[in-house]
Parts: C-alpha cells; sequence; structure tokens
C-alpha cells in the first residue's frame, strides 16, 4: 500500500478509500471513457488490499454509473451522459447539434405502408391510407446511439422518401420543404430491458437497458404529423425537466390521458 494511498484512506472504509482513488484517476484522465481498468487482481497489487475489497470498491461505482462490467472481458470506464431534454420538443439532430455532437443516420427501411388499424388511430387517418415509414439508427459521434420508427401520414409529405435522411433532418424537412413544422407532442418514456435485435443495432452487450419512447407529434392546429417508436442507449443520456407545483400535493394525481380520435371514427 502506498504512502500517499494510506494517508488518503485515513478515516475512510477501506473500500471507499480505494473507490475514491479510481475516481480521482478517471478524473485526472489516467483511466478514459471507455477504457479498460486494471484486473481485480492488478488492483489488489495496486492498492495493497484483498479481493473482496476491491469488489466492493468496483460494485460501488459502478452503482454510481461510473464503471460497467462486461462478463469475461472486464471493467469500463462509462463515458459522460450527454443530457436530454424532456421538456422541449427538439429533433434528435438539432439537440445534439446544440451539444456540440456531430449526428448522422444509417436508414434501415424508408417505404409507405397502409395503416393498419393502429396507426389510423395515433395518426387520425383513414384506415389503409398511405403511411410513410422511415426507421433509422441514429448516430452520435459516428456510434450508435437510439433506434427511430417514424410514421408519417403521407398526405402531408408527399415524395418525402426522395431525400436522404442519413444526413438530414427529418424535422427541417418537414418544415421546410412541406410547411409543417412540428409544434408539440404527447410522449411516454419507460426503461426497458433491449431485446436481442435492438442491442445487436446499439453494439450493446445483453442484458442492457434502454429508455423506450412513444411519442405523437402535432402540428400548431393539432393535427398528428408523426408517430414514433424508439429505443435510447440507456447509458448515454440522462433526461432533465423543470418542475413547478400548479396545485396542492393532494390534489394531484398520476393518470394516462385516453388517447384522442378523430370526430365521428
Amino acid at each position: 500500500m502506498s504512502p500517499d494511498f494510506e494517508k488518503s484512506s485515513a478515516g475512510k472504509p477501506l473500500y471507499q478509500a480505494v473507490s475514491d482513488s479510481i475516481l480521482e484517476r478517471i478524473q485526472a484522465g489516467e483511466w478514459k471513457a471507455n477504457q479498460l481498468i486494471p484486473s481485480e487482481s492488478e488492483l489488489c497489487s495496486l492498492y495493497g488490499v484483498g479481493r473482496n475489497t476491491v469488489r466492493h470498491s468496483l460494485a460501488d461505482l459502478t452503482a454510481r454509473g461510473l464503471l460497467k462490467t462486461v462478463q469475461g472481458v472486464g471493467t469500463f470506464v462509462v463515458g459522460e451522459r450527454v443530457s436530454k431534454t424532456a421538456e422541449y420538443l427538439l429533433g434528435f439532430t438539432q439537440e445534439m447539434q446544440m451539444q456540440g455532437r456531430q449526428v448522422g443516420s444509417r436508414v434501415l427501411e424508408a417505404r409507405l405502408i397502409p395503416a393498419d388499424p393502429f396507426l389510423a388511430r395515433r395518426l387520425q387517418i383513414q384506415l389503409g391510407a398511405e403511411v410513410v415509414y422511415l426507421s433509422r439508427v441514429r448516430l452520435m459521434d459516428g456510434q450508435p446511439t437510439a433506434i427511430e420508427r417514424a410514421h408519417l401520414p403521407h398526405e402531408f409529405c408527399p415524395g418525402i422518401l426522395s431525400r436522404d435522411f442519413s444526413t438530414t433532418s427529418l424535422y427541417q424537412v418537414l418544415a421546410d420543404e412541406y410547411g409543417c413544422r412540428p409544434d408539440h407532442a404527447e410522449q411516454e418514456i419507460e426503461a426497458s430491458l433491449a431485446t436481442p435485435q435492438v442491442a445487436e443495432l446499439l453494439g450493446l452487450t445483453l442484458p442492457a437497458v434502454v429508455f423506450v419512447f412513444h411519442r405523437e407529434t402535432r402540428l400548431v392546429d393539432g393535427r398528428v404529423i408523426e408517430y414514433v417508436d424508439s429505443e435510447v442507449r440507456a447509458d448515454q443520456f440522462r433526461f432533465y425537466t423543470n418542475l413547478k407545483l400548479h396545485a396542492p400535493v393532494q390534489d394531484i394525481g398520476f393518470r394516462r390521458l385516453p388517447i384522442k380520435t378523430p370526430v365521428g371514427s
């Protein structure tokens, strides 16, 4: 055990002192984001402590979201998470570019499909009407970050599939070329385990957690311009919002609002 480590560990549980030292190395850039840190046995030698102490420290840092362990490979430093708003309606491209990120997409499917009962209800269109289906893997700084499956009424944006959505923002095209600027949305967010297909597309090792989004996006007049399902890597994002109390606590109840349907449907 080094003299510096002995001094820093005074008065602390031994595992906490090891955790603090590992964190200091990460913050100093000695162990960088996504880098494999020394093995348990190497950490035991480095700090002069037992394996149980090292395991306790690694478990502590993993629970705090600073490390992640890949079975059979080792323990890695978790990269900095990107803040994503849950308060404003922003397209993925716009929001990530505002944070200085390089954004791109890999188009999986882009075609017209007929509206089934579910899509007809969500998009408030006739059963069998043409729907634009655009499925993409969203890339941030070249790495797969999210999967988006967007559905749009084709009558609002005829010919839109001729655009290259590997580099183009869907919301920008809707606003600039079709006069259909997304104005507001209703969105649900939940945590879920990634399916094998999602894990493969996002480069995740199972088991892995993703954020799942379901969103109805509307124009200023209330018409639905988009319904989208998406999965977002939970290890790369954190969400923030501003909250304000509008009523006494006892008057507030959480409930799921019914999905709006067209008059006469």
